[in-house]
């Protein structure tokens, strides 16, 4: 069943969302060779009890930290560990959510931890322009598959892959409502994106095969060729003046909460 928000709860998410994206940000600043993904765990805590937000992930089906931590060919999932230290020329994917006000929001990004070649900055660049091509495909009177075309045929475009065992999905009072959003799709089939959905879009993407498996602690995805992959996310609003994405970073968000 999807639920469809009124100005005011959309209002809420963007206040939420917000924090999200702040706190994503400010995570460009910890990351770096020679940190323990741990280490990133407690930042991120840090920063959700300054913000005065709860993380959504901790506790969520069990999952054990407040924000996952996907290295390298780990596509999402990863669970912070002091023993995992980031080395020069890593990935780091970073998928962060809060509850604000009773309401979810969700975003990823993927960073480079200090420098990185020519070859994985592009893959970089191509999943971060697939999310902003879904995002733009999120409007009034398109259907979910036109979205997921617009991601899946970018990247392929370039030789990668999307993957296609994890989705994005709609959020609002829950984490994960209906309806799930693939990154894949044939345009013209699918559910039709109304005012006032919310959804969050998520290009997972591989610069090898599509395939991914889970590792022993039940969580840790990873590609099965052992190639990179890289994760960026929005939690957005259908509106009738076009998609909102509404975990932007606007901006120290303590100033506009009350």
């Amino acid at each position: 069943m999807i639920t469809r928000k009124t100005a005011d709860e959309i209002e809420i998410m963007a206040e939420g969302g917000r924090i999200v994206g702040r706190i994503l940000k400010m995570m460009e600043d910890v990351v770096g060779p020679g940190i323990t993904t741990s280490s990133i765990e407690k930042e991120a805590e840090k920063l959700s009890d300054h913000f005065g937000i709860i993380p959504a992930f901790k506790g969520y089906s069990g999952y054990p930290s407040a924000i996952c931590v996907s290295v390298n060919e780990e596509v999402v999932h990863g669970i912070p560990s002091p023993k995992r230290r980031l080395r020069e020329g890593d990935i780091v994917g970073l998928d962060f959510g809060a509850i604000h006000k009773g309401f979810f929001s969700d975003s990823a990004v993927t960073l480079p931890v200090g420098r990185i070649n020519s070859r994985v900055r592009k893959l970089l660049d191509v999943t971060r322009a697939a999310l902003e091509r879904g995002i733009q495909s999120a409007i009034i009177g398109n259907r979910l598959g036109d979205l997921g075309h617009a991601v899946q045929s970018y990247v392929e475009g370039f030789g990668y892959s999307v993957v296609q065992v994890f989705v994005g999905h709609g959020i609002g009072r829950s984490l994960h409502e209906d309806p799930q959003v693939p990154n894949f799709g044939e345009p013209g089939r699918g559910i039709v994106l109304e005012e006032g959905m919310t959804i969050a879009i998520e290009p997972m993407v591989n610069e090898g095969e599509s395939s991914v498996r889970v590792l022993d602690d039940g969580w840790t995805a990873v590609t099965t060729d052992g190639g990179l992959s890289a994760h960026f996310e929005h939690s957005i609003a259908v509106t009738k003046d076009g998609p909102r994405i509404l975990t932007l970073d606007c901006g120290d968000p303590k100033e506009r909460i009350s």
